[in-house]
């Protein structure tokens, strides 16, 4: 089909342009059309291409450029709509979901990372005990097996919506009163003078299992990070070591990259 449809330009963004502009996929017949386009889609919004929060063209405008029938975009939007990737707006249009950008080199706690974003943070808490510690978390920390530590989890949320789960554990002489533990863990380990000051972190893709996408409102199998961190006080001794596991759909890691030479 030969698209012409500039004239419908003037009534959109130039965010809207740049998703019409790189719908020019060569159809196949072996897939249905609405998941081959829903999978362009995804590949622009996942990739970076077009920013959360963004309008995304209606569906004359979808129809006109890529020739499918209106029944057609609906279904390609309503899947990423299940998948978190958009959201309708009752009145104003379909506009892609909010996505949380991590940098990874900050030792950044989640409640400051997303008061600094301007959105809400909470927790529903799951577990919040002293316990002796198990042969891999004392392995971790550098304590002997058996050793009492803080064993923390809960499921983090950003303006109400989960984004991850959290299971954190601390010496428990780091944080011997843990009724100071409230948003932030950092925020108490700061009021004990255990400040993280450098750490490492593992980044893995994976999974959802079941009662991980019962605790993120996603469904089994969808794509999450899983995450281990590990922080350490100034005299490099062990402070934290975290499991988390993140929304795929919602969470972005990025890092700065530095040339180490002018050449390959």
């Amino acid at each position: 089909m030969d698209i012409s449809n500039r004239r419908f330009y003037a009534e959109d963004d130039t965010i809207k342009d740049i998703l019409l502009d790189q719908l020019n996929a060569q159809w196949q017949g072996s897939t249905p059309l609405y998941q081959q386009l829903a999978s362009k889609l995804r590949q622009l919004i996942l990739g970076g291409q077009v920013k959360s929060g963004e309008a995304i063209p209606s569906e004359r405008l979808l129809q006109a450029r890529t020739g499918a029938s209106r029944v057609t975009i609906r279904k390609a939007v309503d899947l990423l709509i299940q998948e978190g990737l958009l959201f309708r707006r009752q009145g104003a249009g379909t506009f892609i979901s909010e996505r949380i950008e991590h940098k990874g080199e900050d030792i950044t706690g989640f409640t400051d990372e997303m008061r600094n974003l301007g959105v809400d943070p909470s927790s529903i808490w799951l577990v919040k005990i002293y316990a002796d510690s198990t042969d891999d978390e004392a392995s971790a920390l550098h304590i002997a097996s058996g050793d009492a530590v803080c064993r923390l989890g809960r499921v983090r949320l950003s303006d109400n919506m989960p984004m991850g789960i959290e299971n954190a554990v601390i010496p428990a002489q780091f944080l011997p009163d843990l009724a100071s533990v409230n948003d932030s863990l950092y925020h108490a380990l700061n009021e004990q003078g255990y400040a993280p000051v450098h750490g490492t972190q593992k980044i893995t893709a994976s999974i959802a299992s079941p009662t991980e996408a019962s605790l993120l409102s996603i469904r089994e199998g969808d794509p999450v990070l899983r995450i281990e961190r590990y922080t350490y006080l100034n005299d490099n001794t062990p402070l934290e070591y975290t499991r988390s596991v993140y929304r795929g759909d919602k969470y972005v890691f990025t890092s700065k990259l530095h040339s180490f030479g002018s050449g390959w």
